[in-house]
Formats: structure tokens, sequence, C-alpha cells
């Protein structure tokens, strides 16, 4: 019988062995964030991490689980090669591959320094408070910058973000997609208008800084090659490829 897990713990040795797990994953279990579904609800043998727009499958390859999914769109990740055939056989699902950033970077403080030093003239930074967060909200490009916590309150307590403004438009951001006891997953978004200036590098250095005061550690997932290269330009190293799922 699949149930949502009431104590997500119980699921981690589940996703065990799972190389650069995802922060969303962890913030499942650690109760923050999203919730799990399993096939037991003491001791799980298969496991589905939701959060956000992504599932996390793990443990035995289980098509009831899948099949309980929550009834909208998400990008399935599969924890194996037997997960991702049993999707592929059951579902109409799109395949995508994204790309993992190690999670254990040292970073150079001097060059994110730098980084977070280029902004130009006309720009600034600053903290994603209240005022910013409906901005945010209000703007399909920036709303996964903020959307996940679910509400403004629980952002300003959980979520960190900084946007670069423009003549108090909002021209470019980095937040947290989701967060973890002791990290975050970096989400950056820039207007199209205002790309190809540095503001992405500058405005994600800055928050990596900040989270690196704070005791956080920053993490980063690609959905493609281009957002691969800022993360490099930022200190990230190249983890591997992984197969998704797009599903309804």
């Amino acid at each position: 019988m699949i149930c949502e897990l009431k104590d997500p713990s119980k699921a981690a040795p589940v996703f065990e062995g799972w190389a650069d797990l995802d922060t969303g994953v962890i913030a499942c279990l650690e109760n923050v964030m999203g919730r799990i579904y399993a096939n037991d609800p003491q001791h799980p043998r298969s496991a589905l991490a939701v959060i956000g727009d992504f599932a996390f499958c793990a443990g035995e390859p289980d098509l009831e689980l899948l099949r309980a999914k929550p009834d909208r769109w998400l990008l399935v990740v599969p924890q194996n090669e037997a997960w991702a055939a049993l999707i592929e056989e059951n579902f109409p699902a799109g395949k995508r591959i994204r790309y993992a950033l190690k999670k254990d970077t040292v970073f150079d403080r001097e060059k994110l320094e730098a980084l977070s030093g280029s902004l130009p003239e006309g720009y600034s930074f600053r903290r994603i408070d209240g005022e910013v967060y409906e901005l945010c909200l209000k703007d399909e490009l920036f709303e996964d910058c903020v959307a996940v916590f679910g509400s403004k309150e629980a952002y300003l307590e959980l979520g960190r973000g900084i946007a670069v403004m423009k003549e108090r438009k909002l021209a470019s951001a980095a937040s947290s997609y989701y967060r973890s006891r002791g990290r975050i997953d970096i989400e950056i978004g820039t207007v199209r208008e205002e790309r190809h200036r540095g503001l992405g590098a500058a405005v994600a250095a800055k928050l990596i800084l900040a989270c690196l005061d704070e005791g956080l550690c920053p993490t980063w997932d690609a959905a493609n090659k281009l957002s691969v290269r800022l993360a490099e330009k930022l200190g990230y190293v190249f983890s591997r490829e992984y197969v998704c799922f797009s599903m309804e």
C-alpha cells in the first residue's frame, strides 16, 4: 500500500548510495520541505521524494508507487536503469538529460568577490525580501526562484536569495529553489534583454558568498550545458550527466 511517510527519515536507507544526492531529496528526508511516498510506512523498500517540479524514485522499482505520484507535471529522476526502464515501459514520458555538479565544492572567495563586484553601472544588488518576493512571484521568469516554498512567510524564513535591480525592476536573480537544513539549491534567471552583461555570474557569486558566510552549502544542478558553464565559472566541478523523465 502506497502512503505518504509521516516520518520521512525512514526512507533514508532507500536513497543510500545515490551519487551527488540532490538537495531536494535531503530536504524531504529532513522534513524541511517536500514529501516522501513509499510502499511501507515503517520499512519502505521503495520511495518517491517529491519537491517542487521534481520527483526522485529510489529503492526497488515499483510501478504502483510511480502511479501514485501527485497528479501534475513532474520531472521524475530515476535512481538507476531499472527505474528508468520501468518508466519508459509504462508511461508516455519524455526523456531528458540533466547535469549534476559536485556537492563538495571548495570555492575561491577572491574569484567570487571579483565576480560579484562586476555589476555594470546602474545596477544594484538587493536581498529578496517581502517586496522582491512579490515581484518574483508575478514574473514567470523569476517565479521558480521563490514559488516552491509555498508562501512568503516560508520563503522569508527558509529561503535565501539576491536580486539585481535596475530602476526598481528585476534584471536578474539567484535564489534557493529549495532548502534543506544545511544546503540550498540555486535557481537563477536573467531578463533576456539583460543577458551577456555578467549579471547572472555576479548575482550567483553574491549569493554563494552569503551562503558561505552563513554556513550554508550552495549546490547547483544544471538543466543544460550553458548552466554547466556558468557553474564552472563560479567554481563548481562537473560530476555527471543523468536521465530524467517529463511526466504528467
